[in-house]
């Protein structure tokens, strides 16, 4: 059983492979990226030192002093999973022009996040192949389990969308209701620590995402460039109003004041 879980966790690979296209920054190679960034980053949220001889109160400490995190192999595992599949069917282009290429992708999602649910669509239809039993089940073994999996999911990939200002507003009032004192209502203590899990998944995926622009000079240049050839594309072949070259240093330093920093 333990070999055909293992045969399980490598063989999807190839389905996802196959449903990436040959972009030159979103592409499977840029997926991988940001799934090594992910699991380093889930290496470096550090446990409390417990005393031994206490396992229910050591499993509630460290769950607590996480979040929920360190001690829930099914959380790491759908933030992982989220990185692998997260720009399933990239077009390349972003979601603004998407909804003019494809009204009908548009429509079906309400014109909201398109790209980001296209990709959460196919992955999950993908992982409910009969062909991956076994990884389903080495996931989840119960309704509430399956439920909460695709739920962190969800909710991972859609925080990769960084543009759409609802969805922005509403992370911004989740932190607030999280670590602002003036902001906090009663509520239980295990909410406070699910929504705190919640905003720091959030933040592992949306780190993880641009992580070459944290990384060494070389990394950065490369996926940099990488980026900016696919923007350079989409303008040639009619698929973008504006010609990245007259911007793309101003706009870097923009995203950088903007976005990476704070």
């Amino acid at each position: 059983m333990e070999r055909e879980i293992c045969h399980s966790h490598i063989t999807p690979i190839r389905p996802f492979f196959l449903f990436y296209f040959q972009n030159d920054f979103h592409c499977f190679e840029h997926a991988s990226h940001v799934l090594m960034s992910v699991v380093k980053l889930l290496s470096r949220i550090v446990a409390p030192k417990l005393e031994p001889g206490k396992f229910d109160d050591e499993n509630m400490q460290r769950h607590d002093h996480t979040y929920g995190i360190t001690s829930d192999p099914l959380t790491q595992f759908a933030v992982a999973f989220s990185a692998l599949i997260h720009d399933v069917d990239h077009s390349g282009v972003p979601n603004t022009r998407l909804i003019d290429e494809n009204p009908d992708l548009a429509a079906l999602y309400k014109n909201r996040s398109v790209a980001e649910q296209n990709s959460l669509a196919i992955a999950l239809e993908l992982l409910e192949d009969r062909e991956f039993r076994a990884l389903r089940n080495a996931i989840y073994s119960t309704e509430d389990e399956m439920h909460h999996f695709r739920e962190l999911v969800v909710n991972s990939v859609l925080a990769t969308d960084i543009v759409d200002k609802e969805l922005k507003a509403i992370r911004n009032d989740r932190w607030k209701r999280a670590f602002d004192m003036s902001q906090q209502q009663e509520e239980s203590e295990r909410d406070q620590i699910n929504r705190k899990a919640t905003i720091v998944i959030e933040h592992l995926l949306q780190a993880s995402d641009v992580s070459h622009t944290m990384q060494h000079w070389h990394v950065y240049t490369k996926w940099n460039e990488k980026f900016f050839r696919e923007c350079y594309l989409a303008y040639l072949s009619g698929r973008a109003e504006n010609d990245p070259s007259k911007s793309w240093y101003d706009g870097e330093l923009g995203f950088y004041k903007f976005y990476v920093i704070p």
